[in-house]
């Protein structure tokens, strides 16, 4: 998403954040109202051409909304009146933005709740389980299965065992990817949580667990390189050998025996 489409994004959310997190006991139930206005923009394309027409007033698109979803909860019917008086350079983006605001409204939930650490701590261990996984992975993102199949195989596998919210975030990008992969899904997750609390991420991979002292002591050389605090989310890899890789966005500082030691054939295979 770019040019006009991401500044409509940024303002829609800004203003959206301030709604849901003064509602955010209910932000479970606004997210499931969200995700049902995408799933119908979706769905229709006549109705995302309406909702983005720029040559109709804002005040027409949002008489539409209200006609259409005036069921939902006003909060959620109010903010898809807000974002569709925005411009969009692609009529899917107006869809796509709806999204990330109902992931918005569960982490708002999640913070109110004093949960969301933990259900950030929830997904890491999700997607490390899926990469450690291969065939349950590929059976969660089979495009080929049914929603209901790839639900059920959610609720088998996890059913029980997570927080509400985490519940929530998973049913839908298991459920209703709209294009994404599982696992980079669960990435831009995982750094919307961390944002959230302050934070950025620095995914590191080890041979063996690191000790909570290692993980301080790691944490505290991250935040004088950052300038702020680092999430740590450690991933055991036994075929590193040892030493540790660090990956913060696109930068990875990568010490492990492995590396090395693929540098040293890469230099005597000349």
């Amino acid at each position: 998403m770019r040019g006009t489409s991401q500044a409509s994004r940024d303002a829609s959310m800004k203003e959206f954040d301030t709604v849901v997190t003064a509602a955010a006991k209910d932000g479970i139930e606004i997210a499931e109202h969200l995700f049902a206005v995408v799933d119908a923009l979706d769905s229709s394309g006549s109705l995302r051409r309406a909702l983005t027409d720029p040559a109709r007033p804002g005040a027409d698109k949002a008489a539409l909304v209200k006609q259409l979803f005036g069921s939902l909860d006003p909060r959620a019917v109010d903010a898809v009146a807000s974002f569709t008086s925005q411009r969009w350079s692609d009529e899917a983006d107006l869809a796509e933005s709806l999204d990330d605001a109902g992931e918005l409204a569960l982490f708002a939930h999640a913070e109110a709740q004093g949960t969301l650490e933990a259900v950030e701590e929830e997904l890491f261990r999700v997607e490390r389980l899926l990469t450690a996984e291969r065939e349950l992975l590929v059976a969660m993102s089979n495009r080929s299965a049914s929603k209901e199949q790839r639900l059920a195989l959610l609720e088998g596998t996890l059913g029980g065992k997570l927080h509400p919210t985490t519940h929530a975030l998973l049913t839908r990008v298991v459920g209703v990817p709209r294009g994404r992969r599982l696992i980079p899904a669960l990435h831009a997750l995982l750094d919307i949580a961390a944002a959230r609390r302050g934070r950025s991420v620095a995914n590191v991979t080890a041979a063996v667990e690191l000790s909570m002292a290692q993980r301080t002591r790691l944490a505290g050389i991250l935040r004088k390189a950052y300038g702020h605090e680092m999430q740590i989310n450690v991933a055991v890899d036994p075929e590193v050998l040892g030493g540790i890789r660090v990956q913060v966005g696109s930068e990875v500082v990568d010490g492990t025996v492995l590396s090395r030691l693929d540098e040293a054939r890469r230099r005597l295979v000349g």
